[in-house]
């Protein structure tokens, strides 16, 4: 049975318990994010508190707690603890890759921390959260819940998830749109690797559904500068068959153009699409990537 630590470290789970996942549009019906209904008047029973982090309403900061503790703490709702949130997180074969500067072994270990921290973060914000496991099609999908034991159910599908296969994202994002019938917040982990236009087309799929869609993009250093300098051989993690020996020099030019190419090409159908792009390098540690990038969005969420 897997644990939160095999994900995550203390110092981690400490770092991560500050930081608050935001949504900007309006899902379901709420403003989601500063967790507030906006129905007038509409009874809400108290939940709990939870600590102040900057950006919060302080409106909502409980004085009476403060009086007593000279602590900052925001008194919630059940109402307003309805953010949905469903995690995809890319298996395919090459997700395996890592090469020397991945302390994580592959961007799959990364994907997996990073859907882990996430986790964690939206139970602890009394959100609902939800999984889905895919390759070439969906493994699993553990529908987003809000109750602390999900946790465990979350984390133990984590851990039994093993990268392989192919990709194919357009697709299994087709047919996911009916599967996550209420709207919400759809953070995606994939290296992206595969044809952009049937990519782009599956998640403007998911915006039309009136879902967020944040597309972090997992990257190991080794694909964004090539560093390889003697003769390689080049396995294919999704053709096992497929190897080539080869002098990268002949190549770098053209891979890079290549990279470039396809780069500009999903950052531009992301912001057509008002989809979130947030890059990844798994040699930076996945803490401080996840809280620069929540960061981000509460700095244009204000």
């Amino acid at each position: 049975m897997a644990h939160i630590s095999d994900f995550l470290t203390g110092e981690d789970i400490g770092r991560v318990s500050r930081l608050q996942v935001l949504a900007r549009q309006v899902v379901e019906g709420f403003t989601t994010g500063l967790h507030r209904s906006p129905h007038k008047g509409f009874s809400v029973e108290f939940k709990q508190h939870r600590q102040y982090v900057p950006g919060d309403d302080l409106r909502h900061v409980d004085w009476k707690v403060f009086g007593k503790s000279d602590r900052f703490y925001i008194r919630e709702y059940e109402e307003e603890t309805n953010l949905r949130c469903t995690i995809l997180l890319d298996a395919s074969a090459s997700m395996a890759y890592g090469g020397s500067r991945t302390p994580d072994g592959s961007k799959f270990r990364y994907a997996q921390r990073v859907a882990a921290a996430l986790t964690y973060l939206m139970l602890q914000q009394a959100d609902s959260v939800g999984l889905v496991t895919f390759d070439t099609e969906i493994r699993k999908y553990i529908p987003p819940r809000s109750r602390p034991a999900h946790l465990r159910v979350l984390i133990d599908e984590l851990a039994a998830t093993k990268p392989g296969g192919e990709t194919e994202l357009g697709r299994v994002f087709h047919d996911l749109v009916p599967m996550i019938n209420r709207r919400g917040l759809v953070v995606v982990l994939s290296d992206c690797f595969g044809d952009v236009t049937s990519l782009m087309k599956a998640l403007a799929h998911l915006r039309h559904a009136r879902h967020e869609v944040i597309l972090m993009q997992i990257w190991d250093p080794d694909e964004l500068d090539f560093p390889f300098r003697q003769w390689t051989r080049f396995d294919s993690l999704e053709d096992t068959s497929d190897r080539q020996m080869v002098d990268p020099s002949h190549l770098r030019a053209a891979y890079m153009d290549n990279l470039a190419k396809f780069r500009a090409e999903l950052k531009d159908g992301c912001g057509r699409h008002r989809i979130d792009l947030a890059p990844m390098t798994t040699d930076q540690p996945y803490a401080d990537a996840l809280a620069a990038y929540l960061a981000s969005r509460l700095r244009a969420k204000r």
